[in-house]
């Protein structure tokens, strides 16, 4: 073979190592860091490793070859990396006071790094971000951050917050942790429920995430929602009371329409005019099976009640058969168990189409006029589709414009858009 060949064969094997490092990165860098953070005790130490451990692999990877279990070697290189940095830096400072035990302990093997105690880690991740020491907004920041791995400024863009402020909350909450010495591990059964509460939150807003992309270019972003199940799944597994039930009902029950809320070239489709035939039958018979059992507690809170109403919309044979007396029953009594402008802007929609588009109108237009959903995108598109079924054209075209104007995900714009040509 020719010099010439030799390097296309190189560079050839060079590109196929890059890429299997970027999948890698993608499905593995979370559970990783997760693992790291276990493993030292520390966030930020954490994060160097994992990017060292990466650097390693796109130098030696290409010549080595890629590894039979790259999120072991990954951890292994990592915690080695880690470990050689702290021996470097005792020599120039104090460290902690667990950190000779830490660099006392043995190597391990990295086959230990795989498995089940690997894939509890993120839980442990999760209820450590959700500590109560932690201001809610932290909670959110932090695990949104390290557990899913969003940036600051997708975080801020969801959460409409500037994306400095999101940093300075997350590196606080980084310093609350390290200064209390907030244990890294899943809390006893005596403290576990306390902590539920805010676990689910920071669960359901990352599932909302990942189902319903407040900006981009799709409509759904499938990482966020799967992991959201995955820690749902555990969640329940680990405490299986009725609101992790109804949590994780509710996001399977969500999920299951996946594929019928976007077209092929990745356009809206809304649940009237969604393919029924696509819908996952599995996730909706796993998904009311958990509400069942979880109304049946007769503990249920919040998470149940909405998943109830998906379960409505999940088991009707068509839009027109759906049971909406029932939908906004169930709607009141969530509004009774934790009231919200954007509740009583769903059941207003339920409620037009249970007695008519005037009657759905009126409703919204007094949450307008109160102010909280003002600049709500959604809130001015329910508004101007209840106005387009009246007739009131001028009316629509004007709450449809301030929908847009407040709108960034790209397919809901388009949407809007096509909705303001059809008026004309």
């Amino acid at each position: 073979m020719d010099k010439q060949s030799r390097d296309a064969v190189d560079a050839s094997t060079d590109a196929s190592a890059r890429d299997a490092v970027d999948a890698v990165y993608r499905a593995e860098s979370r559970r990783v860091l997760a693992t790291l953070i276990r493993l030292l005790g520390d966030f930020d130490l954490a994060e160097e490793a994992l990017a060292e451990a990466f650097r390693a692999a796109l130098e030696q990877w290409p010549r080595d070859g890629v590894p039979d279990n790259p999120r072991a070697w990954l951890i292994s290189a990592g915690r080695f990396k880690a470990l050689d940095a702290i021996r470097r830096r005792k020599r120039l400072e104090p460290l902690p006071d667990d950190m000779d035990e830490r660099l006392a302990a043995e190597d391990g093997d990295p086959a230990a790094f795989d498995g089940e105690a690997v894939g509890d880690d993120r839980l442990r991740l999760v209820f450590t971000c959700c500590h109560p020491a932690l201001a809610p907004e932290a909670q959110v920041a932090l695990t949104l951050r390290e557990v899913c791995g969003l940036t600051t400024e997708e975080i801020g863009r969801a959460f409409l917050v500037p994306a400095p402020t999101l940093a300075q909350r997350i590196v606080r909450a980084k310093a609350k942790i390290r200064d209390a010495r907030i244990p890294y591990e899943v809390p006893g059964r005596a403290d576990l429920a306390e902590r539920l509460d805010a676990v689910l939150r920071v669960i359901y807003l990352v599932f909302n995430e990942g189902y319903y992309a407040s900006t981009g270019a799709a409509v759904t972003r499938r990482d966020l929602s799967a992991e959201a199940i995955r820690l749902g799944r555990l969640l329940t597994e680990l405490l299986p009371e009725p609101e992790a039930m109804g949590l994780l009902a509710l996001m399977l029950l969500h999920e299951s329409r996946r594929a019928a809320r976007a077209s092929p070239s990745g356009e809206l489709i809304l649940l009237d005019d969604q393919d029924r035939s696509l819908w996952d039958g599995k996730q909706i018979a796993e998904g009311s099976a958990l509400v069942e059992r979880a109304l049946a507690s007769r503990r249920f809170g919040p998470y149940t009640l909405q998943a109830a109403i998906a379960a409505v919309h999940a088991n009707s044979p068509s839009a027109g058969a759906t049971d909406w007396a029932g939908i906004v029953a169930f709607y009141d009594a969530l509004q009774s168990a934790e009231p919200s402008p954007v509740v009583e802007l769903n059941r207003a929609v339920a409620v037009a189409m249970r007695d008519g588009p005037a009657a759905g109108l009126a409703l919204i237009d007094g949450l307008l006029a109160d102010g909280a959903l003002a600049n709500y995108h959604l809130a001015h598109a329910a508004r101007a589709d209840l106005c387009r079924r009246l007739g009131r054209t001028a009316d629509a075209r004007k709450s449809y414009e301030r929908a847009l104007s407040l709108a960034q995900q790209e397919p809901e714009r388009r949407f809007l858009e096509r909705r303001l040509a059809e008026l004309k």
